[in-house]
């Protein structure tokens, strides 16, 4: 990712002074995840050009834990668009590199951060669901912007725009540590797939470099929710201190109650309720992916399954809950990632486990989309979010691994409901809920396929709603439960 920042205040290279970077030197900083280099492409009195160069490097973002959310999908942890999208690595970059010029001081020449100068900054390439946010982010801070949009495939036209644009902000007369603050700020508000954990001390970072400026910028509300990847417990308080004491911005709800935020595909949903006193509302705070695992855990403790397939177990949340049932004698995991099947043998407790515990599971590593024997004679099996992470196309080979030729007595699948996506605010138009879904399906989309699935495999399906349900849109998840002709209910 390039970060470029000209001037043609003169002497234009006094750029230099400001940034504490000799333009006659090309310099490195070291960081945990690469390296970034800075330089000058042009260092005139007339004009002056300085690149800020980000080489990431995927395997340290691995090795660190700093790659995408998807983590259990082994493909998207080495192939995924950190190294060329400018994104929360980006802020700290600026951060490290321009310390001094972000936080307005310069040892040599006092005078200079407080000046407001002409300035340029292009930004190659930010993610962004529409141009129009780009706009409604830096425009009202007196930049104009120009953008330059990229089609998802060049040879395939048809295929539309990509989510990805060049960024050009042009301001005729701003303080560059405003700039870069702007930058610092503004850049993780696109990024989905924040490096690092978010919590206290993300708010005090937004309030010293967006303080001066965020409290009057329009969507403020939206920049807030979006740097704290739309957590309520540091939203608030925010922005209240953004606002000075301004508690008039409230979380919204909706038909259900349930307040909305989205982090991937691991969803929140804050369930409201009122407790005796209407004066004090409670808030029971549950995950949607952790409300489907246990619903698909109970309904299979229901159908007295005695041997349970989790096809695609992740880092063991269900195998967790399936070996609480003593009921179930065997619990087969199945994953296409090494890493995620590693970290399960870790907090499932494998090596420290009894032994009678230890002989009702077992871990292995395949893929759904090739017959693999090992998953025959089953009860029941569950495929929790797993589908929308295949291609549609690869869909039959998947039918026909697990229905026609494992085979179990039950099978639940669950999959996003699509309709449903509008209730998450930080989701946008178009935009699935985790980088790694190849679909997500309406409702009527998902019972024709379960219907088709059904009837070539000799089995009857039910669909039912997962999460609270809305009254327009349904609820966030969706769920099939498949049985065999002669398991019957």
């Amino acid at each position: 990712m390039l970060l470029t920042i000209t001037t043609t205040r003169q002497p234009a290279t006094d750029l230099g002074y400001l940034l504490h970077k000799n333009p006659a030197r090309m310099q490195a900083v070291e960081l945990a995840y690469g390296r970034a280099h800075i330089f000058y492409p042009e260092a005139t009195a007339e004009r002056c050009t300085v690149a800020l160069l980000l080489d990431i490097d995927p395997v340290s973002l691995v090795r660190n834990r700093r790659g995408p959310a998807g983590e259990g999908f082994a493909l998207e942890q080495y192939v995924n668009d950190r190294p060329y999208v400018a994104s929360s690595f980006l802020s700290v970059a600026i951060a490290k590199a321009f310390n001094t010029a972000l936080n307005g001081t310069c040892k040599d020449r006092p005078e200079l951060p407080e000046q407001q100068w002409p300035f340029e900054a292009t930004v190659a390439v930010v993610p962004a669901p529409s141009a129009e946010l780009l706009r409604r982010m830096f425009e009202p801070l007196g930049y104009s912007v120009q953008l330059q949009d990229y089609p998802l495939e060049p040879n395939l036209p048809e295929w539309g725009p990509s989510r990805y644009y060049t960024l050009q902000l042009r301001h005729p007369a701003v303080c560059l540590r405003d700039l870069l603050s702007h930058l610092y700020v503004l850049i993780p508000v696109l990024d989905n797939d924040k490096h690092y954990w978010v919590g206290e001390h993300e708010v005090e970072k937004l309030l010293s470099k967006g303080g001066d400026w965020l409290p009057r910028h329009p969507e403020r509300e939206f920049i807030t929710r979006r740097y704290l990847l739309n957590l309520a417990a540091y939203t608030r308080p925010a922005l209240e201190r953004l606002l000075d004491g301004d508690t008039s911005t409230n979380v919204e709800l909706d038909a259900a109650g349930v307040e909305l935020r989205s982090s991937g595909d691991g969803a929140t949903l804050a369930l409201g309720a009122l407790a005796s006193s209407p004066e004090q509302p409670t808030t029971e705070k549950r995950n949607l992916h952790d409300m489907r695992l246990e619903h698909v855990a109970a309904e299979i403790g229901r159908l007295g399954a005695k041997r349970v397939l989790d096809l695609g177990c992740g880092e063991g949340k269900l195998l967790r809950l399936l070996l609480q049932n003593r009921t179930i004698e065997y619990v087969l995991g199945m994953d296409v990632s090494y890493q995620a099947l590693t970290r399960a043998q870790q907090r499932l407790g494998l090596p420290d486990m009894a032994p009678r515990q230890r002989q009702r599971l077992d871990l292995i590593q395949g893929s759904l989309l090739y017959h693999d024997p090992r998953l025959s004679g089953f009860d029941a099996a569950a495929v929790v979010e797993v589908i929308e992470h295949l291609d549609e196309g690869r869909l039959n080979s998947f039918e026909q691994v697990v229905f026609g030729k494992a085979k179990p007595g039950v099978v639940f699948v669950t999959t996003p409901n699509v309709s449903y996506n509008q209730k998450f605010e930080k989701l946008h138009a178009g935009e699935f809920r985790h980088a790694d879904h190849r679909f997500e399906w309406t409702r009527a989309e998902f019972e024709a396929w379960a219907a088709g699935v059904a009837e070539r495999n000799g089995y009857s399906v039910q669909i039912g709603p997962l999460g609270p349900e809305d009254p327009e849109v349904g609820a966030p998840s969706q769920l099939a439960t498949f049985h065999r002709a002669d398991q019957q209910p």
